[in-house]
Formats: structure tokens, sequence, C-alpha cells
């Protein structure tokens, strides 16, 4: 009570300072607009202050104890209490967060608050499914819920700031931030990724001034999912159809939303690293689509020019994020050290750090930091928010809806909930710290409910554990290498035998939580270590086997595909994830989710994409070897984009579209009827595809371009109706124009990218 007391008196002694000095501080006066307030700051800055606004640092002492003594954290402190730190990461908490305020605010010289930032990627401390696992819902409301959850917990622990959506589009499963994403698609990661934005921020920028929302930014700018051979931190080179069509779509949906930052990514485009790349940041970003918030840095992604060959020294580095745009310096400590210099020797104009300031400020203003800069800073909402019902509620039923089952051939799924002896097996089925993922950085250790604790509250069967084998032979962490148990087996023969011994087999395998995520590039797409020789063990001697895959990128399970009768893809799904995939496994929710990512057969046919092209000989009409194909597997992916089962099934009859031709500019109406003829109720997204025959640029031979999830009772039948407009029925040309031509349209729809029901029209 004695420090809430004193917290209360300075922030009671603030703010009436604040309105005694309003001549001093006139940008103080909430009757003014932002922009006016704006006006009013940036020329009391000195250059170095403005310069300040532009550096991000780490959390670098213990903000409980002393002030730091000697080296890079005594500087930093020494920079935030001369107002030469904008904003900081990783501080988390409400004691710490109020701390560093307390010293930008009440001892600096004009009291410029910081904003605080965190990866807050998939959840704060009760994390949702990783995001490539929402992504699989297709349900925009639960993920834009999910967004919001993360949001709650977040600001109430301090943070104002998050670094997410990653919006970045990727087809290659080799690359670990797939986990990151949305997955192959720009059409479903743009819905997505305003999804994310708006659970994040609010339905408006109004909304940022609410204390539980947050900043989002729309995350790698750009093209960082196409990096070669899935390669963490690789070049990236990709045509400009390519870019426009597929890469920038779901970034341009984010301005759209209002999203409030953006960051750039590691890669270079054209051979130059985004981060000095002028035409991404100036002439698209800021230009074509005018966006008014501000571009950060990768984590020194400013001074990694230098390592790419593209500047010379920190001076040039510098000079080179500044020009292009790169408005805020993440952790190169460039910015603050080169930048006033650089404005002084006239090689950076001072107008290019007045409009990158003023960015900064606006989203402060914003998020409401000026008038009031300890509005995250209560211990008593903290308290009330972090892990409370309501937030666990809302992540099991994104988890829930996460999952896709893949396969059910012998209708083993769901379990009966009485008189079955069953076997559950794998390592990862009692891990409580795997299934939180890689991006968990502010949740506790072990803190999920994992698959045993789960079907554990199923107490009419006989549920029998058994490990198989070790899945890791060291302890995994955010920083280390992951390394795989490959020689101990010891435990089969205790896993075989309890296999023996039951009705069904549940077999949970998969990837460690570390080992996907940033800096996790993998050549092998296998099951890791030992686990496939123990699946094949266990099918063995009981081949009635439920494998539950818990992972964080599309898999290669050839053998597993062919022989092993039902599997659900039930991904790193966080702090419930226990939970969802028992209740999923028992039938207590129908699972409804579909792929948004291609399975391959092997890792050869990475990448692969549903979207792709026909070429000029895409089938083998002499029969003979010169066509597009593989000699030694089939070229179409394991499981497609958009595929997914559910216990019931659906009839797709009578696709209709409402005219035969259209004008550009005309709405294209098509309709279908679907008809849950199962024995479950369950929900279906239908999906719609559309192929432009031929066009000045080819296209792809299927688009989404429309999708609904419907919800459907046994025996139900519903039409769904699609409206095609300019927006979904052109492409962007070469040099960014978006072009609607003429011609003649296939549409496609049905419940996968694979298969449907097929029409068409002409465009006149």
């Amino acid at each position: 009570m004695k420090n809430k007391k004193i917290i209360t008196i300075g922030v009671f002694a603030l703010f009436t300072v604040g309105n005694m000095n309003a001549q001093k501080k006139p940008y103080l006066d909430k009757t003014k607009t932002i922009e006016e307030r704006i006006d009013l700051l940036l020329p009391l800055m000195t250059l170095e202050e403005k310069v300040g606004q532009m550096n991000q640092y780490n959390g670098f002492w213990d903000v409980t104890g002393p002030a730091p003594k000697g080296g890079t954290a005594e500087l930093k402190y020494e920079h935030l209490r001369k107002g030469w730190v904008g904003s900081m990461l990783t501080v988390r908490g409400v004691k710490e967060v109020r701390a560093v305020q307390k010293i930008a605010v009440e001892e600096t010289r004009l009291g410029i608050p910081l904003i605080i930032g965190f990866d807050v990627i998939h959840g704060y401390k009760t994390l949702s499914p990783i995001p490539l696992a929402e992504a699989a819902s297709w349900d925009l409301e639960a993920i834009k819920k999910s967004a919001s959850i993360a949001a709650d917990e977040a600001s109430a622990s301090g943070i104002n700031w998050t670094f997410g959506p990653n919006v970045d589009v990727a087809n290659d499963a080799r690359w670990g931030r797939v986990m990151e994403g949305a997955g192959e698609d720009p059409y479903l990661g743009s819905k997505i990724a305003i999804a994310r934005v708006k659970g994040f921020q609010g339905e408006t920028i109004a909304d940022l001034a609410k204390v539980n929302t947050i900043a989002a930014c729309a995350k790698h700018f750009a093209a960082y999912g196409y990096v070669e051979a899935g390669l963490e931190y690789n070049i990236v080179d990709i045509s400009n159809s390519k870019l426009y069509n597929s890469v920038l779509p779901p970034f341009e949906a984010t301005v759209q939303a209002g999203v409030r930052t953006f960051m750039n990514s590691f890669n270079t485009l054209n051979g130059v690293p985004a981060t000095g790349n002028t035409f991404l940041q100036r002439d698209i970003l800021k230009g074509k689509w005018k966006f008014d918030g501000f571009v950060i840095s990768d984590y020194a992604s400013i001074r990694e020019m230098i390592a790419h060959g593209y500047a010379k020294d920190e001076a040039d580095a510098t000079a080179k994020g500044v020009n292009a745009g790169s408005d805020m310096d993440m952790e190169s400590y460039l910015y603050v050290a080169k930048l006033t210099d650089l404005v002084k020797e006239g090689k950076v104009k001072e107008a290019l750090v007045d409009d990158a300031v003023r960015r900064i400020l606006r989203v402060k203003f914003e998020l409401g930091l000026f008038d009031d800069p300890y509005r995250y800073c209560d211990e008593k909402r903290e308290k009330a928010t972090i892990g409370n019902k309501a937030n666990n509620d809302g992540v099991l039923d994104m988890a829930k809806k996460s999952i896709v089952l893949l396969k059910n051939d012998k209708n083993l799924l769901p379990l009966k909930k009485t008189g079955q002896k069953i076997a559950l097996i794998g390592a990862l089925a009692n891990d409580k710290n795997s299934p939180l993922g890689s991006w968990r950085i502010a949740a506790d250790d072990n803190s999920a409910v994992s698959v045993l604790e789960g079907m554990q509250h199923y107490k009419d069967n006989q549920l029998t554990f058994e490990k198989g084998v070790d899945l890791l032979s060291q302890k995994a962490t955010f920083l280390t290498e992951t390394v795989f148990n490959t020689t101990d087996k010891s435990s089969f023969e205790a896993a075989k035998t309890a296999a023996k011994n039951a009705d069904v087999v549940v077999m949970v395998l998969g990837e460690y939580g570390f080992q996907s995520g940033e800096g996790r590039s993998r050549t092998d797409l296998n099951l890791p270590g030992l686990q496939q020789e123990l699946l094949e063990e266990i099918y063995k001697v009981n081949p009635n086997v439920v494998l539950v895959l818990n992972n964080g990128r599309p898999l290669s399970i050839p053998w597993a595909a062919e022989h092993v009768p039902a599997i659900v893809e039930a991904w790193q799904l966080g702090t419930q994830t226990g939970n969802a995939v028992a209740q999923v496994l028992y039938g207590d929710y129908n699972p409804s989710g579909k792929l948004p990512m291609s399975f391959p057969r092997n890792v050869g046919q990475v990448p692969i994409y549903y979207n792709k092209y026909s070429t000029g000989r895409p089938i083998d009409s002499d029969k003979n070897v010169f066509w597009s194909h593989y000699m030694d597997v089939e070229k179409t992916p394991q499981y497609p984009f958009g595929f997914g089962l559910s216990y019931t099934k659906f009839d797709y009859k009578n696709l209709k579209v409402n005219k035969t031709a259209f004008a550009k500019g005309e709405n294209v109406q098509v309709s279908v009827e679907i008809t849950n003829s199962g024995n479950y109720d369950g929900k279906e997204v239908v999906q719609l595809y559309i192929h432009d025959e031929f066009a000045s640029i080819v296209r792809p031979i299927k688009e989404l371009k429309g999708f609904e999830l419907v919800s459907l009772k046994k025996g139900e039948t519903k039409t769904v109706t699609f409206t095609l407009t300019d927006k979904e029925l052109g492409f962007y040309d070469n040099e960014g124009n978006y072009l609607v031509e003429e011609g003649t349209f296939k549409i496609m729809v049905g419940g996968s990218s694979d298969k449907g029901l097929e029409s068409g029209f002409e465009m006149k």
C-alpha cells in the first residue's frame, strides 16, 4: 500500500504540474487535435530529442534495483533520462513499465512518454493456438476475439504495442516462421490480417484510446515468406507479379484496417535490404497506400545492412535506413549514435527526421499516452485480467476451432465415452511446455494443459499412458537449437504392450514447440527423432491408431497417410491444448478446420501450393515423359490447401451463376446449396475459387476469392451466396496497376481447393 500511495501522489503531482504549466507544455492541451498537438510539440524538441524518439532499446536492467553502472546498460539508462529513447521492448509487468515510464515522463525535459512493445504473437500469458493453427479455423470472428484476448492481457501488464500480426504469405514449410502467419493464400491471409488488426486495436483508430487495446504492427515488410530454400534471414528473389499479387495484398489490407505500425524484414528484395528499401517503404507504403503510422526496423536490421554488403559503415547504414523510410531503430543503436551528425552534415534532411518523429508521436497520442502515461499501469486490473476464466475459455474455443481432421477411414473417431481401453502414446501427450509453441516469452513454463490431462477428464474409459520414446535428448529453449533423441528406444516395449491391450491407440507425435518459429528452418519435414519408427512399431501390434499431430508447420507424413486410419492435425494449440484435443477426439466438438497450407508428400515438392500455374505442358497428352511431373511421386500435395474433414458429411448441389455474361464493374452472384447429410451437427467452410482462363499476365489455375463458415444441423440444407466484384476478378500487372480484363472465368465451389462443383461466366 505504501508504494501505491507514492505512485498515486506521483501521478497527481505530475498532472497538477502539467496543468499548471499548460503554457510551457501546450501539447498537453486535450482540447486540441492530435495534429495540432504534434505541431506544438515538434518545434520545442531539439534535434537530439527528435532522434531519441526514433530509438528503441531492449529492456536492459532490473528496474526495481539500482541504476546500472558501466557498459551499455548505463549508456541506455542515461539516454532514457535525457529523452533519447522513444520506445522500449520486452519490459513487461505494471511495476516494471511504470518504473521506466516514470523516468521518461518525469525526469526528461519534455516528458514524452514511451511506447512499450512486446512480441504478443498468439497471446500474452494465456496463449491461443499459433497463428497458422488459428488460420486453419477460417473463423474470422474467433481470430479477432483471440487477438483481443491477447491485447487485453498485454495491456493489463503495461504493454501498448505488439509486433504482430505477421502477414507474410508463405508456401515453403521449411521456413520455421510459417507458424506465425496465415499460410499460403493472399486472400485468406488478407481477411485474417484485418481480423487480427481489429482484434488488437479495436474497430477504429479511436479505439486505441481504450485501455484494453494495443497498437498492432504488420510484418515483415516485405516478401520475407519467400526466402530462398526456406532459410531464415536469406535473400528473396521473386517476380513483380508475385510481389503485387501474393505478397503485398495482406499488407495493404492492414493499412485499410488502420494498422498503426509496420515492421520491415530481414531479407533483400531486388538486391536491396527491406530496411533500406525506398521502393517498399516510401513509394508503396507511405506513398501509394498513404500509410500515416510509423515503420520500425526488425531487430538490428539497420546495422545488418552492413553485413548484407549494402552499407559501408554505421553512418551509411543509418542514412540509408532513414532515407528509405525506416522511422524507428530497433536495437541497432545507430540512429541515436549517428543520425544527429548526419543531419548536421547535410547527409540526411531534417525534414525526414521530422516526418518520422511526427508519425511516432501520432501513435503515442492515439494511444492516449500523453493524456495519461500510466494508463496501462493498473496493478488491480493486471491481477484480475491475466489468466482469468474468460480468457481461458476464449483460447479453448479458438483451439477447438483450429483442429483439422485429415483422415477417419475406420470411423475410429469420435472415441466412445464408455467401455473403451485406450492407449495414449507419445512424449508430447504428457508435455505441458511444447504446446505453448515458440513465441511464448511471457507465458509460464509448463502452463499448458497436456493431452493426457485433457483425456483424463473422460473417466469412463480405461486410459493408459506410455511415452514410447523421449523426443528430446536435452532441454530445449527459445535461444538454443533443439536436439532430438535418435538412439534411445528403451521405452518402445512398454508402449507396444500398452497398444496390444488397447481397443484404440492415440499417438501424439510431431514437432517440439521450439522446433518451429524464428531461426527454425528445416530440410527434413518428417516426424523428427525416433517417432516414425515408434509409429510403425505400434501399428504392427494394433492398427487402430489415431495419430494426433502437434506441429508448427506442414509435415511430410506419407506413411501415416497411407496406413494410419485416423489423423488429426492439432498444431501447437497453446494453454488449453489438452482440453481442446480431448473434446475433439471424444466428439464434444465436431472438427471444422481446413488447412491454410498444403501438406507435401515429401520435402522435394516444397514449395508446394494450390494456386500454382498450369505451365505449357500440364498433362501427359502424348503418353511420354515430356510433361510437368515428378518421376517418383505425384505432383499433388498429400493434403491440399482448404482440406479438412468432419464427423458428418456435407453435400454440394445446385451451383448457379446469376448470368452467363457480365460487364466490367457488374457484380457476379454465385450461389450453392449445401446439405448436412451425416449424423452429426457440424460446420463447413464453403470455398469459392476462380480461374481467369486467359489474361495479359498468366493467372493461377485456382484462386480463392470467397469463403463462408456455415453451421448446419443434421439433415439441414442452406443456400450460400457469394458476390464477386472487380476487387475479386482483377489482378496486378508488373508495374502494380490493377486490371480487370475481358475474358472467360471458371468457378469452383466446394469444401477444399482440390474438388468442387464447377461453372463459369464471361466478362465482356
